[in-house]
């Protein structure tokens, strides 16, 4: 290996303990592999956006590039640009306390074979390498410049699990059951392959996103035909997963704010300050929501458009405690999100860690309060993968 070795060591060490501290890193299987496999060797450049939206790069020859490589955060490190033009991200170097608090989650055992979903840089596939062993762990990503950089670098330290160019939804069939599987990247529901792959009793770890923030990380353990946990009690996110190896398209869609019906709300113009109430108000609403802003200054809009036409436009600014709000179409978007917002609020307020999902053997989804078998439980409209 040509990178630096001292010290990388030291700020990987010191990493370690700063997650050991927050109770992030418990298991001294794992605190051997955050101190063992160097990050910088995934990470040799990442990109930062500036105020102005542009793109700067670090790399290998900034004085700060090991520092921040061995912060406990994430790290832009490919961009791609849409046909408009725009550069938006396609991977990144996820938190390091996120990674840990994932791995932590699922339990994994010595004997266990893991299918991770998302090879991105190779540094997650790296630690699970090194904890055990190459024959067990399998890693697949839809971009194949990503998987052979990855392959490189984790040969590069002398580790080889199977990594895989493929589509994340599929899995990955001929390596299969897995005991755990787990996607770094969010999906909009859970595929059925991977109910498959995984054997009865083993563990999906994956972010489940409706839509922009409409989500958590869910920990789903397989009965039989069907899948059954628990949302984590603390919030994270992760980059949708792709379809095609390119940018993601635009998908925008312009409104007229003009016609649509008026009303107010006391609510911010982002549901996403309320992130339980924005997933249970997606029990009523089309299964594909776009967002974007239109306007700039004092008539700056946060806006929503579904895939049926529908649409809300909700002021940025507010009045007297109150935001303008104009909606159009068959669905009103903004007020299933007050009604969910309003149901939450009757509730105590629950957090994530009082909600969880059930997959039936059909497919369909069902978010549900405290107890799988109760009353309070919001089906979930079937999406596309």
């Amino acid at each position: 290996m040509t990178a630096v070795t001292t010290p990388w060591r030291e700020r990987a060490r010191r990493l370690a303990g700063e997650l050991a501290d927050e109770g992030v890193l418990r298991s001294p299987e794992w605190r051997d592999a955050i101190e063992t496999v160097p990050r910088h060797v995934f990470v040799p450049r990442f990109h930062t956006q500036r105020p102005d939206g542009r793109w700067s790069e670090t790399g290998t020859g900034s004085p700060e590039w090991l520092d921040q490589v061995y912060r406990n955060q994430p790290l832009i490190t490919a961009l791609a640009s849409t046909p408009r033009g725009n550069q938006v991200t396609v991977s990144s170097s996820t938190k390091p306390g996120l990674m840990i608090r994932m791995l932590e989650a699922l339990r994994i055992e010595d004997t266990h074979r893991v299918l991770e979903i998302g090879t991105g840089t190779g540094y997650n596939a790296g630690l699970l390498a090194h904890r055990l062993g190459d024959d067990q762990v399998c890693s697949v990503d839809i971009a194949a410049d990503l998987v052979a950089a990855a392959r490189t670098r984790l040969h590069e330290l002398d580790l080889h699990p199977t990594l895989t160019v493929a589509h994340g939804g599929a899995g990955l069939p001929d390596e299969a059951p897995f005991d755990r599987i787990i996607a770094t990247c969010s999906v909009s529901a859970i595929p059925s392959s991977w109910v498959e792959q995984v054997r009865d009793g083993g563990l999906i770890l994956a972010d489940l996103k409706r839509t922009v923030h409409a989500g958590n990380l869910v920990l789903l353990t397989r009965h039989g035909d069907r899948l059954e946990g628990r949302f984590l009690p603390r919030w994270a996110g992760f980059m949708a997963m792709r379809e095609s190896d390119e940018a993601p398209p635009d998908l925008s869609v312009d409104v007229t704010v003009e016609v649509g019906d008026r009303s107010t709300t006391g609510l911010p113009p982002h549901p996403w300050d309320s992130l339980i109430p924005w997933l249970l108000a997606h029990s009523r609403l089309p299964s594909r929501l776009t967002f974007g802003y239109r306007g700039t200054g004092a008539h700056r809009w946060a806006v929503f458009t579904a895939n049926d036409g529908s649409w809300c436009a909700v002021a940025v600014n507010s009045s007297g405690g109150r935001r303008e709000v104009r909606q159009y179409g068959d669905v009103r978007i903004w007020d299933e999100f007050e009604k969910a917002h309003e149901q939450w609020q009757n509730l105590d307020e629950p957090g994530w860690d009082r909600f969880g999902l059930t997959v039936a053997a059909d497919g369909s989804h069902r978010i549900w309060l405290d107890d799988p078998g109760g009353t309070r439980s919001w089906p979930l409209a079937p999406t596309r993968q």
